[in-house]
């Protein structure tokens, strides 16, 4: 995120760090880098770098009256997974450092999970097209890595129920003064687009409900899964590609993270079904592409319908929605 998150003080995320994972912090620099996570650069007194990653529990949670509790306890599970498939043997992943007690994640208050990394220097990316075929390929073998771990590496795996998180924010009414109260700079805008596409949104919700009923009818191929092995979660370090961004880890068919890994013309997805046997389905790959755009709509819209205020993260979320938006099948 481009801005630290408002309710948030710096000196209560120190002692977080202390408390949490007997930390003694010399410096704390927020980074404005990602789209979803809040980051911080730490130094300790013996001069060590970590990583901080701070998440917003509303903005974890599946539904506006699901709890910080349950949004908190998924996020653990993730990133539980993502530290038992490092100690399996992955150090391709980029996992949290456990706290004293054992654990992956800190419930900050009600609204934050924190969680500490290492810090690790390497090449990064950015959301959007691989920087080279090798680049994508290096991707592949990760993921097909990721999808044969160890059974070991699944005693805190959840699994993926298809749900699209906050659909019921993008229930709407024929009045756009009705939708939404205001909120903020970003409530009536976000209540008119949808209103004047509220067609072409319905027949996309149709359309992932149909996915979702015929894929329940097919065969059950669930493996560990990333959820989003896109170039922004890379990096190129000194031993190789690494994978970082854990907190989407479910069991959930391979499609999930196949989805959009290949270019077009089927060189991935034929090299995953050489590398494992397994033949992706294209019902399965439009059923994740679709909820991937309804995850996001969803997520920006939940957001202009709580309280915000015009910030660089709230404009940039903006335009994803109404891009989005703008973009949907009529």
């Amino acid at each position: 995120m481009l801005t630290p998150p408002d309710g948030l003080s710096e000196d209560a995320l120190v002692r977080v760090l202390g408390d949490g994972w007997g930390l003694a912090v010399a410096s704390i620099d927020y980074l404005a880098v990602g789209f979803g996570s809040h980051h911080w650069d730490v130094v300790d007194t013996e001069g060590a770098r970590r990583f901080v990653t701070v998440d917003d529990l509303d903005l974890k949670r599946q539904r506006a009256d699901e709890s910080e509790a349950a949004a908190f306890g998924r996020l653990q599970a993730a990133l539980a997974t993502a530290r038992d498939l490092r100690d399996s043997g992955a150090t391709f992943v980029i996992a949290p450092i456990p706290t004293v007690g054992g654990t992956a994640l800190v419930q900050m208050g009600k609204r934050f999970g924190v969680a500490l990394y290492p810090y690790v220097e390497g090449e990064a990316y950015s959301w959007g097209e691989f920087s080279t075929p090798a680049h994508r390929r290096a991707v592949l073998d990760l993921i097909v890595a990721v999808h044969t771990t160890p059974t070991s590496a699944l005693r805190h795996a959840m699994a993926d129920d298809f749900a699209v998180p906050h659909r019921d924010d993008l229930e709407l009414t024929d009045d756009p003064n009705d939708v939404f109260c205001e909120a903020g700079p970003y409530t009536t805008r976000t209540s008119t687009l949808l209103v004047e596409n509220s067609d072409n949104l319905e027949r996309l919700l149709v359309r992932y409900d149909d996915l979702v009923e015929q894929s329940r009818r097919q065969s059950n191929r669930m493996v560990l899964t990333h959820g989003e092995p896109h170039p922004g979660n890379t990096m190129l370090t000194s031993d190789g590609w690494v994978l970082v961004d854990w907190d989407t880890v479910l069991l959930a068919p391979p499609e999930r993270d196949l989805w959009s890994l290949d270019p077009g013309d089927g060189s991935i997805l034929a090299a995953y079904a050489d590398a494992t046997g397994t033949v992706p389905r294209p019902l399965l790959l439009e059923l994740y592409g679709v909820r991937w755009d309804l995850a996001d709509i969803a997520l920006s819209v939940s957001e202009f319908r709580r309280p915000h205020v015009d910030s660089p993260d709230s404009a940039k979320s903006w335009e994803i929605l109404s891009s989005l938006i703008e973009q949907l099948p009529a």
